[in-house]
């Protein structure tokens, strides 16, 4: 991800979900607790349908699969309605300024999700949105996805405070909400990534700040089999995020060495779990063997999206409206 001056934003009003940095510990338990009530209750067919008259907007200036569809799905499974606005074909592209669009959206919607670049951008939507507005992402953070995999961790592993997650590869948006998560829920977090691709340094200081609070610890190393050292989860992501395609060659020279594979899994526990977030290129950044095989949960974590979004949109549109 591009290398910029932004930092964890200041904690925000609870109407937003903008960062994991700005949820507690207790509350990102509670998501957790409430995506699995909901989880059951989806796959024997009894949803509750708490959001019975109420409208999402998601805005999307990036592509999207998982993002898009699991929060479509999730406001029809409550009872609730979407509409997809893609930035380009709405009064924004010709010169409408974000204040006055999320003012006006404000005034038709219940709530707003936002897939944009810079964490700037996100915050000044819900600056002026007096509607809660969710992070789909940005270069910065991705912090549903990071809710559901941790999610997922809790059913795979029965705890988060004491496991250790391997990351390798990019230190991008995904690897930044990953350390703010495993920070606040006592996780050891390793990140091996090629130098020049680290994650933000402000962010990295802030989870060893937290992680002095709950027991965690937080690593950044040059070298892919420290960081998979007796690792219960290992996790990767693609190495040209959106927006990076002109940089593939630099990159692909630079990461090869940090492929999450046989090798890297032989070096963690013999029961850590494969994550990866999707897409994924098999090849690049992880094995065939490693995504397909018997240790990967990554087709469990996409579908989890959908549950733990399902909790956020019920806390966050659900504490809108009381």
């Amino acid at each position: 991800m591009p290398r910029s001056s932004q930092t964890i934003p200041p904690r925000q009003p609870a109407k937003d979900l903008l960062t994991i940095a700005n949820l507690s510990s207790r509350h990102i338990s509670a998501l957790i607790k409430q995506a699995k009530h909901l989880k059951s209750k989806r796959r024997a067919g009894k949803m509750p349908r708490p959001l019975v008259g109420k409208t999402l907007g998601l805005i999307f200036e990036k592509p999207s699969t998982r993002t898009r569809v699991s929060f479509e799905a999730g406001m029809n499974h409550l009872g609730g309605h979407s509409l997809f606005l893609e930035a380009e074909k709405i009064q924004l592209s010709r010169g409408e300024s974000l204040s006055d669009t999320a003012q006006v959206l404000s005034g038709y919607l219940d709530g707003l999700v936002v897939r944009t670049f810079d964490q700037a951008t996100l915050e000044e939507w819900a600056t002026h949105a007096t509607i809660p507005v969710i992070n789909g992402l940005t270069d910065q953070c991705h912090p549903c996805q990071i809710l559901a995999d941790l999610f997922t961790i809790s059913e795979k592993k029965k705890r988060l405070k004491g496991i250790k997650l391997a990351y390798v590869g990019d230190g991008n948006n995904v690897t930044h909400s990953l350390l703010e998560a495993g920070a606040r829920m006592g996780m050891h977090v390793s990140v091996g990534c090629p130098t020049g691709y680290e994650p933000d340094q402000r962010i990295i200081e802030w989870s060893q700040e937290e992680a002095t609070k709950t027991q965690a610890t937080i690593e950044v190393t040059h070298d892919p089999l420290i960081a998979a050292e007796n690792a219960d989860v290992l996790y990767t992501d693609v190495w040209i995020s959106m927006g990076q395609e002109r940089e593939q060659k630099r990159r692909l020279k630079a990461l090869t060495p940090y492929q999450l594979n046989e090798r890297l899994l032989r070096k963690a526990k013999p029961g850590a779990i494969v994550m990866h977030c999707l897409p994924a290129h098999r090849g690049e950044e992880i094995s065939t063997g490693a995504l397909d095989g018997p240790q990967s949960v990554v087709l469990e974590q996409a579908e989890n999206r959908l549950d733990m979004q399902n909790a956020i949109l019920i806390d966050w549109l659900g504490r809108a409206s009381s």
